[in-house]
């Protein structure tokens, strides 16, 4: 068959509500412990370490086993394969064997008749230990030389050089704190243990079949005789990419022992305390630019806090460096990238993936500069856009796609930033308390797992007899909408309605060996397999059509729900029957990896991303100069999804993206103490954007081009990108508190999140410089 650009797929109806959205509401959408439970299954609950930094020195749990309903309690020893949940590194235990590293890391795992007998046993164990110096904080592991791994640099130009030459230069730096997920199902899993070895895992997973191989090792199993499962998650943002491992494998390691079903469901406190969060950084720069705002030289240094193990650390400080540049041709640039190891639980993906800490980074140069020359943002923003002949990345790579002046210029004019401006300059000029402000910041995010062998995907489609579908692919439904994007396109395939494709649920005996639903690159690589998969059993339906009614197969033409053979006309399902009793397989597996990527992480050069995506917010913002309180009034967005799979579906991933972003920035504060302890682990003390954070005024509007590459329907990703709209209210909250002494050439020193606490101490510092 001649080749097919699948950026020609044609979708009947791009706006098919989300595929479980009426289950959803009505309360019968199944998530794992909505399941029924047999009367033999046990509960699970870790008895959990009170040091940041120790040695084991005796563990005495008699009083667990004695502890009403307690069938089972296991230690490290009870371990006959890997004790090993990591992605990579092989340093995260599943159970402390002799030393814990940070607060909350399972020690023990007690198996119980319930969930309540669970965990009061699991309170019961008693450890003794003895304390190792412990590194909490940046400033302590920069102090301890604590890494995860080498300090990294990415460079291009001599920044040295240009910085001396630079007629104007500036120093300042800033700190970003982390985030919860939140996400409203919790960590969860069941196994169930079947004939001759074999072990079957429900899990609240993004990655199945890295919890496939990991039960698999730590059983002394092979892989195929693990199969996990994950039909829908309420929730994940990337904490349910590495994370979701740890209560797996104790929930397959109790069933292995006992022989009866093992359910995991953590307690929101304890999974606030034992899984990761997003990385806190602190940066430091040091920039050189001229009179219009142009950024001639740059030297960045990122340095974040890693936690106890590797975990996903590397690749995430990794796209950190990669989004420094956000949407702006740096000459002369250097980053220097630090990979902190301390005794905290360990930091791991989250949306973005370290984008937003970079791109938050060089969005804060650009509000920095324009304070200093005493000039609009949005024009120094607009002067350092890449463009013709300033279009490489400080990692090499050439930019092709690059909509961003076009897409900046259009949100300008369509939000009435410049009226606006003036607007709130007035306002703030009669108003001695309340403070208003406003910033277009731009995003320009790179699609890919920059891990190059990740970028790759398998899906299976059955067409029956009957002309109904049933597909399943490797991609996971964490709510995004994941599975109704594919069943759209192979729906369209066959130009029947969606209501005709059966989605199924993720298992790793279906489609084997597939990347984690992460990256924003669900859609992309699930779609593209799918549609392979797709058209492989059209081009046999085509043909046999073909040869059975002596036509060429040009004349073969499917279209609602039917097929044109020549001057005839049959029914889709018609045809399939008719297919069967000729002996037509009708299904297939479809393959699909990315093209045209390559990366040296050894030099930091290379093409990472198959394309960018793009977008621009306009937030407005008041804050009360007394209280330190805020308040965001109105946002605008213009987001580019290249030709949208399906409208709605990514209108709300934008909207949801911003919300979390707005968060982020804003109100989500983790506290530790000085022992390591989380103190902000509940909703009592961690709070996250509730439905009166959402902005009275939201315009949200597509950008109306499409992918230049052929991705499906030449549409793009858009789980992650519009997380950095949020950015947006940053800079704006900046612009506010500056107008408590506008006279002054200074950026406000605003740490982030942008509490009360600290928009009064902003305020304060500012007045006084």
């Amino acid at each position: 068959m001649a080749e097919r650009d699948p950026g020609l797929l044609a979708c009947t109806k791009p706006s098919n509500p989300h595929d479980s959205a009426a289950l959803h509401v009505s309360g019968l959408a199944r998530y794992a412990d909505d399941l029924p439970e047999p009367a033999a299954m046990l509960h699970l609950a870790f008895g959990q370490s009170k040091e940041a930094h120790a040695r084991i020195t005796a563990i005495d749990l008699a009083a667990v086993r004695a502890a009403p309903g307690v069938v089972a309690v296991y230690t490290a020893a009870d371990i006959s394969g890997a004790n090993d949940v990591s992605p990579v590194a092989g340093d995260d235990r599943l159970l402390a064997d002799g030393e814990v590293i940070c607060v909350g890391q399972p020690i023990f795992l007690v198996a119980a008749t319930s969930q309540r007998a669970a965990r009061q046993a699991a309170r019961l164990g008693e450890i003794a230990y003895e304390p190792l110096p412990a590194h909490l904080t940046i400033a302590d592991a920069r102090a301890a030389a604590s890494l995860i791994e080498p300090t990294q640099r990415m460079a291009r130009g001599d920044a040295a050089a240009a910085l001396a030459q630079a007629p104007h230069r500036l120093t300042g730096g800033f700190d970003m704190g982390g985030q919860d997920h939140f996400y409203l199902e919790g960590q969860v899993a069941i196994a169930t243990p079947g004939e001759d070895g074999q072990m079957h895992v429900l899990s609240s997973t993004q990655h199945p079949s890295e919890v496939q191989h990991l039960v698999a090792h730590m059983l002394c199993r092979r892989s195929a005789d693990v199969t996990v499962e994950v039909r829908r998650m309420g929730g994940a943002f990337g904490g349910k990419e590495t994370q979701a491992a740890l209560f797996a494998a104790a929930a397959a390691l109790v069933a292995d022992k006992t022989g009866r079903p093992a359910k995991f469901r953590c307690d929101r406190d304890d999974d606030m305390v034992m899984t990761g969060k997003r990385h806190d950084f602190r940066v430091d720069y040091e920039t050189g630019f001229d009179a219009q705002g142009r950024v001639l030289a740059l030297k960045l240094r990122l340095a974040s806090r890693c936690g106890a193990t590797v975990d996903l650390s590397p690749a995430i400080n990794d796209r950190a460096m990669f989004h420094a540049d956000n949407c702006y041709h740096l000459p002369a640039i250097e980053i220097i990238s630090e990979r902190l190891k301390t005794h905290t639980v360990s930091a791991t993906a989250f949306r973005g993936f370290g984008g937003p800490q970079g791109m938050l980074a060089i969005e804060r140069i650009m509000d920095d500069v324009a304070a200093h020359l005493g000039i609009d943002p949005i024009d120094v923003r607009i002067a350092n856009l890449y463009g013709p002949g300033r279009d490489v990345t400080p990692y090499d790579m050439q930019l092709t796609d690059n909509i961003a002046p076009q897409l900046i210029a259009r949100l300008r004019a369509d939000a009435r930033y410049d009226a606006r401006r003036q607007a709130i300059a007035a306002f703030n000029a009669r108003n001695p308390v309340l403070k208003k402000g406003i910033a277009l910041t731009p995003v320009k995010f790179g699609i890919s797992f920059t891990t190059t062998h990740l970028n790759q995907a398998g899906a299976l489609v059955h067409v029956y007899a009957d002309g109904s579908i049933q597909i399943n692919h490797g991609g996971t439904e964490m709510g995004q909408g994941l599975y109704i994007k594919v069943a759209q396109v192979v729906a369209d395939v066959f130009a029947v309605p969606v209501g005709q494709v059966r989605i199924t649920a993720t298992r790793t005996d279906k489609v084997p060996n597939t990347s984690a639903t992460a990256a924003s690159s669900g859609a992309d690589l699930n779609g593209m397999a799918a549609y392979n998969a797709a058209m492989t059993i059209r081009d046999r339906l085509t043909a046999f059509a073909a040869r059975s009614f002596g036509c060429g197969e040009k004349a073969v033409r499917f279209s609602d729900g039917a097929v044109q053979i020549g001057t005839e006309w049959m029914g889709f399902g018609d045809l399939c029957r008719k297919a069967h009793m000729g002996r037509i397989s009708l299904s297939s597996t479809g393959y699909y990896a990315t093209p045209d990527i390559a990366y040296d992480r050894a030099a930091h050069k290379g093409r990472p991303f198959y394309y960018f995506a793009y977008g621009a917010a306009v937030a407005e913002v008041a804050i009360d100069t007394l209280t330190g309180e805020h308040r965001v009034l109105a946002v605008d967005i213009l987001h580019d999804v290249g030709k949208s799979l399906n409208p709605v579906i990514d209108i709300g991933q934008i909207e949801g993206g911003f919300l979390q972003g707005q968060g982020w920035l804003t109100t989500e504060e983790l506290v530790w103490d000085d022992k390591g302890r989380l103190l902000t682990h509940s909703p009592a003390t961690y709070k996250i954007p509730t439905a009166s954070d959402r902005p009275r005024h939201l315009s949200i509007q597509l950008w109306d081009g499409e992918n230049v590459q052929p991705t499906i329907n030449r549409s793009k990703a858009v789980g992650e990108p519009p997380f950095m709209l949020a950015i947006s209210v940053f800079s704006a909250l900046h612009q506010a508190i500056a107008a408590v002494a506008p006279d002054k050439r200074a950026l406000p020193p605003l740490d982030a999140p942008a509490t009360p606490e600290r928009i009064l101490r902003a305020i304060a510092d500012h007045r006084a410089a």
